[in-house]
């Protein structure tokens, strides 16, 4: 009976040591996969003998079309960017696409204000987001309204849903911190709050 319970023990030992070792080994493991995958496609792009010389290259050409852009080219730009921005379906993808890269990257960043939202009701719901838009007025939208963008949980898209302002209530935490904590479904821990 007494080795019985030791054997009981034992395999519940194991069990929750294989279980910590999947909380070690899984994000470190998928994390270095997806990077690695990731370097080898865009390494994939340039086909050179060299493994990560492809990915090199492809950084600095980029680096070099953005300082060339930003310092030389970027009056000559100017046309092709409007005739693009008059093109009917084209328009759609690449002003879309240009917005949520300059909403990330850009000088005119989108999601630099992490805010809670009371969404209302019985519960008193609220959501964590990020203020897109102060003033709406231009969609006849009441000036007493902000859009408010709501990043989903383990994924890369979102939501943006207009609110009134007085149930808007700005947090003290980094952009990037509150879009870690919404992205990680409220499980990653935000340490250091601004002051």
């Amino acid at each position: 009976m007494e080795t019985l319970k030791k054997e009981k023990r034992l395999w519940k030992a194991l069990v929750k040591y294989f279980l910590q070792g999947l909380l070690y080994v899984v994000p470190i493991g998928v994390t270095l996969f997806l990077i690695l995958w990731l370097v080898m496609k865009i390494d994939g792009i340039i086909n050179l003998n060299i493994p990560g010389l492809g990915l090199v290259v492809i950084l600095i050409v980029i680096t070099i079309i953005g300082y060339l852009g930003t310092h030389v080219f970027f009056s000559y730009l100017r046309p092709f960017d409007r005739a693009i921005e008059k093109t009917p379906l084209i328009k759609l993808v690449y002003s879309s696409l240009k917005d949520l890269m300059s909403a990330f990257v850009g000088k005119k960043k989108q999601f630099k204000t992490p805010v809670l939202v009371k969404m209302g009701g019985q519960l008193e719901l609220e959501r964590m987001g990020f203020v897109t838009k102060q003033d709406l007025t231009h969609m006849g939208i009441s000036i007493e309204k902000v859009a408010v963008y709501f990043p989903f949980s383990y994924g890369i898209n979102g939501q943006v849903i207009i609110v009134p302002k007085k149930n808007v209530t700005p947090i003290n935490a980094s952009a990037a911190d509150v879009m870690k904590f919404i992205v990680s479904g409220g499980v990653t821990s935000i340490d250091n709050f601004d002051s």
